[in-house]
């Protein structure tokens, strides 16, 4: 088992730097930062690991929901990060199965994200789960994917996926 531990404050500059290396300085355009303005990732569920050279693999997730539903709440995944030198050794794979157990453990229900769905498939993400869900921005739809933590948190589930905070001014 890698070690991983929760990020603190310290870290967040050397995150920062990891994920402008892994996606890009431009990540910021992507749809799914529009989901994280304005608001925090959760403190609890944001982990990493350290290598040799700092910070080599990161996890956050953040708060979500889908207002179509009387406001249902959910957790944005992402992004999950690992180092060039440290890819394919099975970091990110332990990074996000961390998460989910922290995520479960902490008794959310439902985690949406956007990425790979051969890869994020192997934790149980399905697309099935978001195809009524729609986000503030163009995806590839294969890619919208979702995972209920919780048997049934999404079923039924139908509506714009919005940050918390705009549910909560929205009521």
């Amino acid at each position: 088992m890698l070690p991983i531990f929760p990020e603190r404050a310290v870290d967040t500059p050397a995150v920062e730097v990891l994920l402008d290396r892994a996606f890009g300085p431009d990540r910021r355009q992507k749809t799914v930062y529009r989901l994280r303005e304005d608001t925090s990732p959760i403190a609890e569920l944001c982990f990493l690991s350290y290598g040799g050279a700092g910070v080599d693999g990161s996890i956050r997730f953040w708060p979500v929901e889908v207002a179509g539903r009387g406001a249902l709440p959910a957790l944005l995944l992402g992004p999950v990060a690992v180092a060039v030198e440290r890819r394919s050794q099975g970091l990110g794979r332990a990074l996000v199965r961390h998460g989910l157990a922290a995520a479960r453990q902490l008794g959310h229900g439902a985690v949406i994200l956007v990425g790979d769905p051969s890869y994020y498939g192997q934790f149980g993400f399905e697309r099935r789960l978001t195809v009524s869900l729609s986000l503030p921005g163009a995806v590839d739809p294969e890619r919208f994917l979702g995972l209920e933590l919780r048997p049934g948190a999404l079923a039924g589930a139908a509506g714009a996926v919005l940050p918390s905070w705009r549910c909560l001014r929205a009521a």
